[in-house]
Protein backbone atom coordinates (compact mmCIF):
# COMPACT_ATOMS: atom_id res chain seq x y z
CA UNK A 1 0.00 0.00 0.00
CA UNK A 2 0.81 3.90 -0.24
CA UNK A 3 -0.47 6.22 1.87
CA UNK A 4 -3.35 3.76 2.93
CA UNK A 5 -4.42 2.87 -0.62
CA UNK A 6 -4.39 -0.30 -2.19
CA UNK A 7 -1.92 -0.23 -5.11
CA UNK A 8 -2.90 -2.54 -8.20
CA UNK A 9 -0.42 -3.07 -11.10
CA UNK A 10 -2.20 -4.51 -14.05
CA UNK A 11 -0.17 -5.82 -17.34
CA UNK A 12 -1.82 -6.25 -20.31
CA UNK A 13 0.19 -9.24 -21.89
CA UNK A 14 0.50 -10.83 -25.35
CA UNK A 15 3.56 -13.53 -25.76
CA UNK A 16 5.73 -11.60 -23.04
CA UNK A 17 6.89 -14.88 -21.59
CA UNK A 18 10.53 -14.58 -22.11
CA UNK A 19 10.53 -10.63 -20.26
CA UNK A 20 7.34 -11.06 -17.83
CA UNK A 21 9.64 -12.32 -14.66
CA UNK A 22 12.29 -9.54 -14.69
CA UNK A 23 9.41 -7.37 -15.00
CA UNK A 24 7.20 -8.56 -12.33
CA UNK A 25 10.43 -8.82 -10.00
CA UNK A 26 10.97 -5.12 -10.16
CA UNK A 27 7.53 -4.22 -9.63
CA UNK A 28 7.52 -6.27 -6.48
CA UNK A 29 10.66 -5.00 -5.09
CA UNK A 30 9.42 -1.58 -5.10
CA UNK A 31 7.82 -2.47 -2.07
CA UNK A 32 4.61 -1.03 -2.54
CA UNK A 33 2.38 -2.89 -5.01
CA UNK A 34 -0.17 -4.87 -2.94
CA UNK A 35 -1.19 -6.83 -6.02
CA UNK A 36 -0.33 -7.64 -9.80
CA UNK A 37 -2.60 -8.33 -12.21
CA UNK A 38 -1.58 -9.97 -15.62
CA UNK A 39 -4.49 -10.20 -18.36
CA UNK A 40 -3.14 -12.67 -21.10
CA UNK A 41 -4.51 -12.05 -24.71
CA UNK A 42 -4.77 -15.85 -25.68
CA UNK A 43 -0.99 -15.93 -25.78
CA UNK A 44 1.20 -18.52 -28.12
CA UNK A 45 3.82 -19.28 -25.66
CA UNK A 46 3.85 -19.44 -21.44
CA UNK A 47 2.75 -16.00 -20.54
CA UNK A 48 -0.24 -17.15 -18.65
CA UNK A 49 1.97 -20.44 -17.13
CA UNK A 50 4.45 -18.40 -16.06
CA UNK A 51 2.36 -16.03 -14.39
CA UNK A 52 0.51 -18.42 -12.43
CA UNK A 53 3.66 -19.38 -10.84
CA UNK A 54 4.26 -15.73 -9.77
CA UNK A 55 3.66 -14.33 -5.89
CA UNK A 56 0.99 -12.28 -5.53
CA UNK A 57 -0.86 -12.22 -9.23
CA UNK A 58 -3.90 -12.95 -10.37
CA UNK A 59 -3.86 -14.02 -13.74
CA UNK A 60 -6.92 -14.10 -16.35
CA UNK A 61 -6.82 -15.47 -19.96
CA UNK A 62 -9.02 -14.71 -22.70
CA UNK A 63 -10.37 -17.35 -24.46
CA UNK A 64 -9.90 -15.47 -27.61
CA UNK A 65 -7.66 -12.60 -28.79
CA UNK A 66 -9.01 -9.23 -28.09
CA UNK A 67 -6.41 -6.92 -28.77
CA UNK A 68 -4.90 -4.04 -26.79
CA UNK A 69 -7.35 -2.05 -26.29
CA UNK A 70 -9.45 -5.18 -24.79
CA UNK A 71 -7.27 -6.15 -23.06
CA UNK A 72 -6.63 -3.17 -21.07
CA UNK A 73 -10.55 -3.27 -20.45
CA UNK A 74 -10.30 -6.55 -18.75
CA UNK A 75 -7.08 -5.07 -16.48
CA UNK A 76 -9.40 -2.22 -15.32
CA UNK A 77 -12.68 -4.12 -14.56
CA UNK A 78 -10.36 -6.41 -12.79
CA UNK A 79 -8.27 -3.81 -10.63
CA UNK A 80 -11.46 -2.36 -9.56
CA UNK A 81 -13.49 -5.32 -8.08
CA UNK A 82 -10.21 -6.40 -6.08
CA UNK A 83 -10.67 -3.07 -4.47
CA UNK A 84 -7.45 -0.93 -6.06
CA UNK A 85 -7.40 2.68 -5.25
CA UNK A 86 -4.41 3.45 -7.55
CA UNK A 87 -3.63 1.36 -10.43
CA UNK A 88 -0.89 1.03 -12.87
CA UNK A 89 -0.68 0.04 -16.09
CA UNK A 90 2.99 -1.40 -16.72
CA UNK A 91 3.78 -3.49 -20.08
CA UNK A 92 4.96 -6.73 -18.91
CA UNK A 93 7.95 -6.22 -22.30
CA UNK A 94 10.46 -4.54 -19.79
CA UNK A 95 10.40 -1.57 -22.08
CA UNK A 96 9.05 0.65 -19.33
CA UNK A 97 11.46 0.68 -15.97
CA UNK A 98 9.31 -0.32 -12.68
CA UNK A 99 11.61 2.06 -10.78
CA UNK A 100 8.91 4.65 -11.46
CA UNK A 101 6.09 3.12 -9.71
CA UNK A 102 6.62 4.59 -6.63
CA UNK A 103 6.92 8.11 -8.38
CA UNK A 104 3.56 7.20 -10.45
CA UNK A 105 2.19 5.98 -7.84
CA UNK A 106 2.80 8.66 -4.99
CA UNK A 107 1.38 11.41 -6.84
CA UNK A 108 -2.19 10.11 -7.33
CA UNK A 109 -1.92 8.72 -3.54
CA UNK A 110 -1.20 12.08 -2.39
CA UNK A 111 -4.08 13.68 -3.80
CA UNK A 112 -1.56 15.85 -6.28
CA UNK A 113 -3.48 14.44 -9.77
CA UNK A 114 -5.74 11.50 -10.61
CA UNK A 115 -3.33 10.30 -13.60
CA UNK A 116 -0.10 10.25 -14.30
CA UNK A 117 2.21 9.51 -17.50
CA UNK A 118 5.11 8.01 -17.95
CA UNK A 119 6.81 10.08 -20.72
CA UNK A 120 9.21 9.42 -22.73
CA UNK A 121 9.67 12.80 -25.07
CA UNK A 122 10.01 15.13 -21.61
CA UNK A 123 13.72 14.15 -20.89
CA UNK A 124 14.28 14.60 -24.48
CA UNK A 125 16.37 11.48 -25.04
CA UNK A 126 13.96 9.34 -26.51
CA UNK A 127 15.65 8.97 -30.12
CA UNK A 128 18.71 8.75 -28.36
CA UNK A 129 17.24 5.54 -26.13
CA UNK A 130 15.91 3.89 -29.32
CA UNK A 131 12.85 5.16 -30.50
CA UNK A 132 12.90 5.39 -34.49
CA UNK A 133 13.01 8.56 -36.13
CA UNK A 134 9.89 8.40 -37.91
CA UNK A 135 8.13 6.88 -34.70
CA UNK A 136 9.37 10.06 -32.90
CA UNK A 137 8.18 12.56 -35.75
CA UNK A 138 4.70 10.99 -35.64
CA UNK A 139 4.59 11.20 -32.04
CA UNK A 140 5.22 14.99 -31.94
CA UNK A 141 2.85 15.53 -34.49
CA UNK A 142 0.00 13.51 -33.43
CA UNK A 143 0.55 15.34 -30.01
CA UNK A 144 0.90 18.79 -31.19
CA UNK A 145 -2.33 18.04 -33.06
CA UNK A 146 -4.03 16.38 -30.01
CA UNK A 147 -3.14 19.35 -27.78
CA UNK A 148 -4.37 22.03 -30.21
CA UNK A 149 -7.81 20.27 -30.37
CA UNK A 150 -8.25 18.97 -26.92
CA UNK A 151 -6.76 22.42 -25.08
CA UNK A 152 -4.50 19.77 -23.40
CA UNK A 153 -0.65 20.84 -22.85
CA UNK A 154 0.69 16.90 -22.95
CA UNK A 155 4.14 16.19 -23.96
CA UNK A 156 2.81 12.66 -25.27
CA UNK A 157 -0.50 10.84 -25.59
CA UNK A 158 1.23 7.47 -26.90
CA UNK A 159 3.09 6.36 -23.34
CA UNK A 160 2.36 2.32 -22.49
CA UNK A 161 3.39 3.21 -18.69
CA UNK A 162 -0.31 4.96 -16.73
CA UNK A 163 -1.20 5.57 -13.65
CA UNK A 164 -4.97 6.49 -12.61
CA UNK A 165 -7.03 6.84 -9.48
CA UNK A 166 -10.11 4.61 -8.68
CA UNK A 167 -12.23 7.90 -9.52
CA UNK A 168 -11.19 8.30 -13.08
CA UNK A 169 -11.70 4.71 -14.05
CA UNK A 170 -15.37 4.66 -12.37
CA UNK A 171 -15.87 7.52 -14.59
CA UNK A 172 -15.24 6.75 -17.60
CA UNK A 173 -17.25 4.31 -19.40
CA UNK A 174 -14.46 2.15 -21.58
CA UNK A 175 -16.97 0.05 -23.36
CA UNK A 176 -17.48 2.66 -26.71
CA UNK A 177 -13.50 2.34 -27.00
CA UNK A 178 -11.56 0.27 -29.65
CA UNK A 179 -10.07 -2.43 -28.71
CA UNK A 180 -7.39 -1.68 -30.88
CA UNK A 181 -4.22 0.43 -29.99
CA UNK A 182 -6.01 3.70 -30.30
CA UNK A 183 -7.75 2.27 -26.82
CA UNK A 184 -4.91 4.50 -25.28
CA UNK A 185 -5.48 7.62 -27.33
CA UNK A 186 -9.38 7.88 -26.61
CA UNK A 187 -9.17 6.71 -22.98
CA UNK A 188 -6.79 9.47 -22.39
CA UNK A 189 -9.43 12.26 -24.15
CA UNK A 190 -12.11 10.50 -22.13
CA UNK A 191 -9.86 12.10 -19.39
CA UNK A 192 -9.10 15.32 -20.33
CA UNK A 193 -13.18 15.70 -21.66
CA UNK A 194 -13.96 14.66 -18.33
CA UNK A 195 -11.95 17.47 -16.65
CA UNK A 196 -9.11 15.20 -14.79
CA UNK A 197 -5.89 16.77 -14.37
CA UNK A 198 -2.93 14.82 -15.72
CA UNK A 199 0.30 14.72 -14.74
CA UNK A 200 3.95 13.78 -16.32
CA UNK A 201 7.02 12.20 -15.39
CA UNK A 202 10.06 11.80 -17.32
CA UNK A 203 10.33 8.35 -18.05
CA UNK A 204 13.55 6.13 -19.94
CA UNK A 205 12.27 3.57 -22.04
CA UNK A 206 14.25 0.71 -23.64
CA UNK A 207 13.91 -0.52 -27.11
CA UNK A 208 15.30 -4.40 -28.15
CA UNK A 209 13.94 -7.21 -29.65
CA UNK A 210 11.19 -8.44 -26.78
CA UNK A 211 10.05 -5.00 -26.58
CA UNK A 212 6.55 -5.28 -27.90
CA UNK A 213 5.76 -2.77 -30.82
CA UNK A 214 3.39 -2.37 -34.07
CA UNK A 215 4.63 -2.22 -37.58
CA UNK A 216 4.11 0.65 -39.81
CA UNK A 217 0.62 -0.81 -41.27
CA UNK A 218 -0.62 -0.62 -37.89
CA UNK A 219 1.14 2.51 -37.25
CA UNK A 220 -0.84 4.27 -39.73
CA UNK A 221 -4.09 2.82 -38.68
CA UNK A 222 -3.72 4.07 -35.16
CA UNK A 223 -2.17 7.85 -36.27
CA UNK A 224 -5.09 7.97 -38.64
CA UNK A 225 -7.27 7.18 -35.30
CA UNK A 226 -5.33 9.93 -32.90
CA UNK A 227 -6.80 12.16 -35.80
CA UNK A 228 -9.98 11.28 -35.66
CA UNK A 229 -10.16 10.89 -32.04
CA UNK A 230 -9.39 14.66 -31.90
CA UNK A 231 -11.67 15.57 -33.79
CA UNK A 232 -14.57 13.96 -33.13
CA UNK A 233 -13.60 15.46 -29.30
CA UNK A 234 -13.57 18.85 -31.04
CA UNK A 235 -16.62 18.56 -32.77
CA UNK A 236 -18.16 16.85 -29.43
CA UNK A 237 -17.11 19.91 -27.08
CA UNK A 238 -18.96 22.48 -30.03
CA UNK A 239 -22.03 20.71 -29.97
CA UNK A 240 -21.69 19.42 -33.86
CA UNK A 241 -21.63 16.05 -33.21
CA UNK A 242 -22.74 13.21 -30.50
CA UNK A 243 -19.93 10.59 -29.46
CA UNK A 244 -20.47 7.70 -26.99
CA UNK A 245 -16.80 8.25 -26.15
CA UNK A 246 -17.70 12.10 -25.23
CA UNK A 247 -21.18 12.22 -23.50
CA UNK A 248 -22.77 15.74 -22.97
CA UNK A 249 -22.98 16.84 -19.25
CA UNK A 250 -25.75 15.77 -17.34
Amino acid sequence: MIRGKKLVVVMPAYNAARTLLRTHEEVMDQGIVDQVILVDDCSTDDTAALARTLPDTIVHVHERNRGYGGNQKSCYRLALEQGADIVVMIHPDYQYTPLLLPAMASIIANGLYPCALGSRILGGRAMGQGMPAWKYVANRFLTLFSNVLMGAKLSEYHTGYRAFSREVLETLDLEPDSEDFVFDNQMLAQIIWHGFTIAEVTCPAKYFVEASSINFRRSVRYGFGCLATALTFRLARLGLVKSPLFPAAP
